[in-house]
């Protein structure tokens, strides 16, 4: 008999320990691997990123995860660290969420937050919109964020400067097509997605062992959640229907509302 409670957590490594140990306290059965491998790279906006917030040139900075963070600090030397940080502590740093928040505390850096509780780009647009005319907004962030944030920034007047300084990349191994094959078999209830790339890797992934197996089919008997509208969207596209996304864009608020759903 097959387990109603069987969640796949598919997160990256960094936060798989983290994800486990919460869906195991909320009591589900765990099948684990992850389908986005979080991987560091430096584009060519990056120097005259840091150069501007040394110099206090920035009226905004934004940084929409940890990862965010940490691929921008893991680039610097300790000197240029530390001018970086003095110069983060001189702007206006927003962060997507509390989590993001509480990394910047630790280095000593007050930042804000949407007062939405949204934890989304679309929260931060709604927070941001109205004061950022004619104000200069650097964001440090993954390559695959959200295509839709700094048009509807500079729609708002702001004068945008991006850097991605990570980027993700698909995981293969045994776990993966072990949770794949789980998936195929009817083995896994409940899938929570909580980025578009995750999506399309996972659809590769199935693809790589079938290419006859439409995803579509393979979910249609599970319940699907998305962190964001960007994500369940990618969901739609493939037909894939969305059962679940949570109010709060944080995998503890889906995985909450997911324990809920199977009351």
């Amino acid at each position: 008999m097959i387990n109603k409670k069987t969640i796949a957590i598919m997160r990256p490594l960094s936060t798989m320990e983290k994800s486990i140990s919460l869906a195991n306290s909320f009591g589900f059965d765990i099948i684990a691997a992850s389908m986005v491998e979080i991987v560091d790279m430096k584009d060519k906006k990056f120097k005259y990123f840091i150069n501007s917030v040394i110099e206090c040139k920035a009226d905004f900075v934004i940084f929409t995860s940890v990862n965010g963070i940490k691929f921008t600090l893991c680039k610097l030397t300790n000197e240029s660290r530390m001018k970086f940080i003095e110069g983060l502590k001189s702007t206006n740093v927003i962060t997507i969420g509390p989590i993001t928040k509480n990394a910047l505390m630790k280095l000593g850096i007050k930042s804000t937050i949407p007062d939405n509780d949204n934890y989304s780009s679309e929260g931060l647009l709604k927070c941001l919109c109205k004061k950022v005319k004619d104000k200069t907004v650097f964001i440090a962030r993954c390559f695959y964020g959200s295509k839709f944030f700094i048009p509807s920034l500079e729609k708002c007047g702001a004068i945008c400067f991006e850097t991605n300084v990570y980027s993700l990349d698909m995981s293969n191994g045994a776990a993966q097509k072990k949770l794949i094959q789980e998936a195929i078999f009817g083995n896994i209830s409940i899938f929570p997605f909580t980025s578009s790339i995750m999506v399309h890797n996972f659809v590769k992934q199935i693809k790589n062992y079938d290419l006859n197996l439409n995803v579509k089919d393979v979910l249609q008997n599970s319940i699907v959640a998305a962190i964001g509208i960007p994500t369940a969207d990618t969901l739609k596209q493939y037909g894939i229907t969305v059962d679940i996304i949570p109010s709060k864009c944080t995998f503890e608020a889906m995985i909450e509302d997911i324990a809920k759903e199977m009351r």
